[in-house]
Parts: C-alpha cells; structure tokens; sequence
C-alpha cells in the first residue's frame, strides 16, 4: 500500500533515551530531525507556564529529595481524580528552578535514568526560544493541561498563554505552532485571544473530556460519541484537526478516513517501540522493556493515512514516518 509522509513530533522531547520535557530531551528531538516537540504546559503560583506532564511532579523530578519541600505534599482531585505528591501550582518559579528531572519509568528505560538530577525543569518561554533558535525550522505542538481544574483556582490560562506565545513571538504564525488539548473550551479561548494556530482536539479511548464533564455531569458527551459521524461533523466546525489514541486508530481504522472527508487533520498517539505499549498483537519475545514488533504496529498505523505521529524515539521515528517506503519504514 502506498504510504504518504506523516509529520513527526517528539512527544516531550526524546523521552525515549532522556528524562521527558527536559533541555536535553529536546535538544536531542530537533537535532534527530522531527517536525516539531510536544510540550506539555502547567502553572506555577506566580503564574509561570513551565513544562511538566502534569502539575503532579513527584513522578518526573526530585521534589521528594528536598526536605525543605516536604510539607508540600498534598492530596487533590484533578479532573475528578485524587492525586497524592507535590504539585506545580504550590510552587513559585524560583523553587522550581532548583528542581532536578528524572525519568518517570525507570523500569522500562532504564538508560533514560541514568541521566535523572541532570537538567533543571523549563519554562515553557525558555522551549519556545529554544526551538525558534535552532536551525532546522521545527515547529510547536503545545499541549494545554487541566485547563478547567487551574481556572477552578482562579488561573486565566488562555490569558497566560496568549500573553506568553505573544512575548515569545509565537502568536502570528511565522513559526508552525499546533495547540493542543483533551479540553475544546481552552482551544476555543484561546483561538478568541487571537493566537495563529492550528487547535488540535485530543480524543482518548474511553471515557469523556472533563470540561464537559464539569459542565454537563454524566450527561456530558463521551469521546466514543464525539468520533460517530454526527460528532466529527460538529468537530469539524470547531477544530482543525483531532488527535486520537493509537488504540483508537487500530480498531477503527476507518476513523481517519472519515475525518479527513470532515477537512480534520488527524494525528495519533504515542508510538513506542517498547512491548510494554504496543498492541498484543505486535508484542515479542522478552520483557516489556524490549522492543517488539514496532515497525508492524506503526505500519498499520501509517497506512491510515494519518497526518501527524508522537514518537518517543524520535530518530525510528523520522527514519520511518517521515520516509515511508524506505527499509525500515512503511511498506
């Protein structure tokens, strides 16, 4: 089957080989050749966007390690759920600042670790002039995170954000900037503030966006809802493009045809090479940290025609989506 070029976006960085979302993590993605880097985006007290994968750091930096911190510590609920560890929004920058990133599965990845403590969270400001000076012209994938849990406690995150991609130079389009977010609310406002991008609506497997949930209880839409052909009709008028779980994608193939007859992009998340994530049906020999058969998981997933993939190892992953028909790439 003949396969076209697919964007690829390094999911936090290079993640694969370095703890996600750090400085390295990055400058490791754009000198593999990616499109753009995914950075995922929280708050801090003084109402600075950093990059975290989410506003619970105890899991992907060395809080814990801090005596100084301890009293910290809290149990919350995010977006319906309780979440016990340190989270962004009790720190102000400058404590950040002295954080350390470590790798959030060490049993899978362990080469990752061994680079734990090595580099200092980011501000998003500092990604944003990171990527606009590196040579190849790479763009932005910026996700937005648990929107409707930080407006809860009084953040203005479409304001911050606007304010911030205008400081940066981000907001006018000269550089290719993709918004993102499980939440059309924040993209909608965000798209109000007048920010050039293209807004991407990412769709989980199971279950329903939790700005809806917050607004219309269980009457609220499921993603399942939002992907049948009248729901990707009304994303069609409010989205550029959506983002959908791999496993989306392998059992219902057919979704991305049918979003692209809708004017949607499609993008698809995240392939990894490692047993542990891909589907039973490419799993092989050895533990879950080995690799399987990745390059059949990620075929089935190209032949799609999907117009844009997450990789974890951006290097496999440029060599084959962005060169399909080339050994080792879609066939």
């Amino acid at each position: 089957m003949s396969v076209n070029r697919s964007l690829v976006i390094g999911h936090r960085g290079a993640p694969g080989y370095l703890p996600e979302h750090s400085r390295a993590s990055y400058d490791l993605a754009l000198a593999s050749g990616v499109d753009a880097v995914e950075p995922d985006v929280v708050f801090t007290s003084d109402r600075i966007a950093v990059v975290r994968h989410e506003n619970e750091i105890g899991s992907t930096t060395d809080v814990a390690d801090h005596p100084e911190f301890a009293s910290r510590r809290a149990t919350k609920v995010v977006d319906g759920a309780p979440l016990t560890g340190w989270f962004t929004e009790d720190f102000r920058w400058d404590e950040l600042a002295t954080l350390r990133c470590r790798e959030r599965l060490p049993h899978l990845r362990p080469g990752s670790a061994a680079s734990d403590r090595g580099q200092p969270i980011l501000r998003l400001r500092e990604l944003l002039d990171l990527v606009a000076a590196a040579p190849a012209a790479a763009g932005v994938v910026l996700e937005v995170k648990h929107a409707t849990y930080f407006g809860s406690i009084g953040y203005d995150v479409a304001g911050l954000l606007a304010d911030e991609l205008r400081s940066a130079g981000w907001d006018v389009g000269a550089r290719p900037l993709v918004i993102e977010s499980f939440e059309q609310r924040i993209l909608q406002e965000l798209r109000g503030r007048g920010i050039r991008a293209r807004y991407i609506y990412l769709l989980e497997a199971e279950g329903s966006a939790w700005d809806l949930r917050a607004a219309d209880g269980d009457d609220a839409l499921t993603y399942a809802d939002q992907l049948t052909p009248a729901g990707l009709d009304l994303l069609a008028g409010e989205v550029d493009g959506i983002s959908l779980d791999k496993r989306i994608v392998l059992e219902h193939p057919s979704v991305v045809a049918d979003a692209h007859r809708r004017g949607l992009e499609v993008y698809v998340w995240t392939c990894r090479p490692e047993n542990a994530f891909l589907d039973p049906l490419f799993r092989g020999p050895g533990d879950d940290a080995a690799f399987g058969d990745w390059e059949g998981e990620w075929r089935r997933i190209a032949e799609t025609g999907v117009d844009g993939v997450f990789v974890d190892h951006p290097d496999l992953g440029v060599a084959f989506f962005a060169h399909p028909g080339r050994s080792g790439g879609a066939r």
